[in-house]
């Protein structure tokens, strides 16, 4: 799924309008909507088959979920997410290892889906790879009536049905599949780094959300649980990212949202693959 979802200004603080307008054009329309100044964002899953494991990362908004966040998604009754995974050959009873960069519910929500009026695991084969640190202030604002929708309708039912793994932030799945502490967006956020072949490549998750944040790194995403954290975050992964040349895979880049960091200047440009 792809859409203009809020406007830059909207989205970030610490927006230089001069130093903006001055690289806007480059962006449009395929970044930045012409006009509503709006990002266009994709809301996307991968889904990796390693020598052993069929996982699947990131799993979008779900259906029928409780979601303020993306208000046209609230309670929407929607299964294609489900029926798209199925075309690419995969059944929920096939998946492995579901992973989570972070637990916001564009990324967690079909995590869960509802039978019989109740939340309950989407893959029940699955282990459900989620770090502590990030399960741990959402278990917290959850108790006492579950407050905490997206805790109450994506992770518990997950954690009751024991099928959650909760690990560190560098927690190794194996050789092939590995998390890295990428803090800052929330709490436990992680990019998860795959190598097969020699090659590797990083999911880096809302530790970047736009294209024009490789651009301007100290654009602060304005839900960011610690805006100064995910600034030196996002630095250092640009930076090491360049360096090694690896594929980056992103949650909300537009299409066909996967590249490379390359260096320019005192900041970064995102060029997409090819193939």
């Amino acid at each position: 799924m792809e859409i203009p979802f809020r406007s830059v200004e909207d989205s970030f603080a610490g927006v230089d309008r001069d130093a903006f307008e001055a690289v806007r054009p480059a962006y449009e329309p395929w970044a930045i909507e012409p006009g509503t100044e709006k990002l266009v964002i994709a809301i996307q899953s991968y889904l990796v088959r390693t020598r052993h494991h069929t996982i699947l990362i990131d799993t979008c908004i779900g259906c029928g979920k409780t979601n303020s966040f993306f208000p046209d998604w609230h309670r929407r009754d929607d299964d294609g997410w489900l029926r798209r995974l199925a075309a690419a050959g995969v059944a929920p009873e096939a998946v492995d290892y579901v992973m989570c960069t972070h637990l916001h519910s564009d990324h967690c929500g079909w995590n869960t889906q509802q039978v019989d009026g109740r939340w309950v695991p989407t893959f029940p084969h699955a282990r459900y790879v989620m770090a502590r640190d990030e399960v741990a202030p959402m278990e917290a604002a959850g108790k006492g009536g579950y407050a905490n929708t997206t805790y109450a309708e994506s992770i518990l039912p997950v954690i009751e049905a024991g099928q959650a793994a909760l690990v560190a932030t560098d927690h190794a799945l194996d050789d092939e599949v590995w998390l890295a502490p990428t803090l800052g967006h929330t709490a436990g956020h992680v990019a998860v780094h795959l190598r097969s072949n020699g090659q590797e490549a990083v999911l880096c998750g809302d530790l970047i959300h736009s294209p024009v944040q490789c651009r301007f790194p100290d654009w602060q995403y304005r839900i960011d649980w610690d805006a100064e954290m995910g600034v030196a975050t996002r630095r250092k992964f640009l930076e090491t990212a360049a360096e090694a040349g690896h594929p980056i895979l992103t949650a909300h880049f537009p299409s066909p949202s996967m590249g490379r960091v390359v260096a320019a200047g005192e900041a970064w440009r995102f060029e997409f693959l090819e193939d």
